[in-house]
């Protein structure tokens, strides 16, 4: 298995190969021309997006700055919104579904490395995907640890730190992240404590 499979497949390997690096440094190249994007250049800037990750559906819109280790790895579904300094340490894939939200400074990580110093040492890495569902909001500061799975409809709380998989439906809170309530009824009724929801 190269390292290039070993880098998709959860399986530890070390970041010593040039090519691998070559191959960084113009994704990052790419990424670089994006987040220098003036915000009247909107159509330039989608179009590098479309350019920097494996998909993006309609409708998404990325503030700059964006932050990524390959950016190609990166799969976005439509109506995405990112605010700034969205961090895709994306060594393998991240799926990112429909009608998701991220407030600023989130960071979705695939990849670890052993706790072990002799194989840290030598720059021993792992990476399992994260997946995001439909209808996701993650709030402001929040971090999403490898192999994680966050359920369609789920609210992430801001600095949470999420290590295991949040279920659907769900407000889920803390360090680490942990499932406060399930989305309600109340919540249809009030939007934010006391404040109800009026839309005449």
């Amino acid at each position: 298995m190269d390292i290039r499979e070993r880098m998709k497949n959860g399986k530890l390997y070390f970041c010593t190969d040039e090519s691998v690096a070559r191959e960084q440094l113009q994704c990052l190249d790419k990424l670089y021309d994006f987040n220098q994007t003036r915000p009247s250049e909107m159509e330039k800037r989608q179009k590098l997006l479309k350019e920097l990750l494996a998909e993006v559906g309609e409708n998404c819109y990325v503030e700059p700055p964006l932050h990524a280790n390959w950016a190609k790895n990166t799969h976005f579904g439509s109506n995405v919104y990112a605010n700034f300094n969205l961090t895709l340490v994306d060594d393998t894939d991240i799926y990112v579904g429909d009608s998701v939200m991220f407030g600023p400074n989130v960071t979705l990580a695939t990849a670890g490395h052993p706790i072990d110093p002799g194989l840290r040492r030598k720059v021993a890495q792992f990476n399992l995907p994260v997946r995001i569902g439909n209808n996701v909001w993650i709030g402001a500061g929040a971090v999403v640890l490898p192999g994680v799975t966050i359920g369609d409809d789920s609210v992430i709380g801001a600095g949470s730190i999420v290590t295991k998989d949040i279920p659907a439906g769900v407000v889920a809170v803390g360090n680490p992240c942990r499932v406060l309530r399930p989305i309600n009824d109340r919540d249809r009724e009030y939007y934010f404590r006391e404040l109800k929801i009026d839309l005449r």
